[in-house]
């Protein structure tokens, strides 16, 4: 089976590409594309995750979103487990799998042969209930200092992760997975969509205004509302966290949209250093158009 990665930083055009490639090859129908995407799996986050259409879905089939309720918590593991049974089904198909990836840990998980950690519920609740998240931080650097470097501060979700992994294990969470100079041949043919700083943040503020015209707001309201409610996991996904604590009464909506631009725009600065240690990556410059720029390279892989 042909794998084909179209990978990037948010905002980076990858949907569109990969869109374009099923239109091409509608007339044979063997395109099916992966979402590699940590927040894409909930079902009702569609806006704030730029979540193919249901005509995108009708036109190519989609694998490995609306996985789970929005209540629910989803782990890396669990998500390996997802994309590789699709994988699996596409080959049996003798389909071309066209994995879409803004999410490097995710796609690691999938492509590369690594084995994750376990999981230690008693401990991570515990964690969970420190309400410093300065103090999860701290304990991390002093026992696992690599890993600290590779996570933001205000990021619970991984801070726990790591937390939980470390005491529960009694490894280092850093010791785990392939690190960044390990990257064994793989099957698949990696493509990475890379804009220019400046023009990549401006991609960023139009998608996301485009997204609050679209209902953005409303969207998290009803999430906000329903009778299950959202998942830390859920909670801490971009354009959501911030949007909730306007809507909690923290911030007005203008200070959550600007504060949705900032941080989506250093997203897309640590996906990119995250994806550019891999030199598996052949890297398009894009200039303008990346459906124009990117489709013939795609196609020569499918020659």
């Amino acid at each position: 089976m042909k794998q084909i990665v179209i990978l990037g930083s948010t905002a980076s055009g990858k949907s569109d590409v990969a869109m374009a490639l099923g239109a091409e090859r509608a007339e044979h129908g063997d395109i099916e594309i992966v979402a590699v995407d940590a927040m894409q799996v909930y079902r009702g986050m569609d806006i704030g995750t730029a979540k193919p259409s249901l005509a995108d879905q009708a036109a190519v089939p989609h694998r490995c979103i609306d996985l789970v309720g929005p209540h629910e918590l989803f782990t890396v593991a669990e998500f390996q487990r997802e994309a590789r049974a699709a994988l699996a089904g596409i080959a049996q198909r003798e389909h071309i799998a066209v994995l879409v990836a803004g999410t490097g840990m995710y796609l690691t998980a999938v492509i590369d042969n690594f084995t994750l950690p376990g999981e230690w519920p008693a401990i991570r609740a515990e964690l969970e209930a420190v309400t410093d998240i300065s103090e999860l931080y701290a304990r991390l650097i002093e026992i696992d200092p690599a890993a600290a470097a590779k996570i933001e501060p205000a990021n619970q979700r991984r801070l726990v992760r790591a937390l939980e992994v470390c005491l529960g294990s009694g490894k280092l969470f850093s010791s785990f997975g392939p690190g960044a100079t390990a990257f064994p041949e793989i099957p698949a043919v990696q493509i990475g969509l890379r804009w220019p700083r400046d023009l990549l943040a401006q991609r960023v503020e139009q998608r996301v205004h485009a997204m609050i015209e679209r209902g953005l707001v409303n969207e998290v309201r009803s999430l906000l509302e329903s009778s299950e409610g959202l998942s830390r996991t859920a909670r801490q996904a971009l354009g959501y966290r911030e949007l909730i604590a306007a809507l909690e009464g923290t911030c007005s909506i203008d200070q959550a949209v600007a504060e949705i631009i900032v941080r989506t725009r250093q997203f897309a600065v640590r996906q990119e250093r995250w994806f550019r240690r891999d030199p598996r990556i052949q890297w398009v410059d894009i200039t303008a158009d990346p459906v124009a720029e990117v489709l013939p390279i795609v196609r020569q892989h499918l020659a």
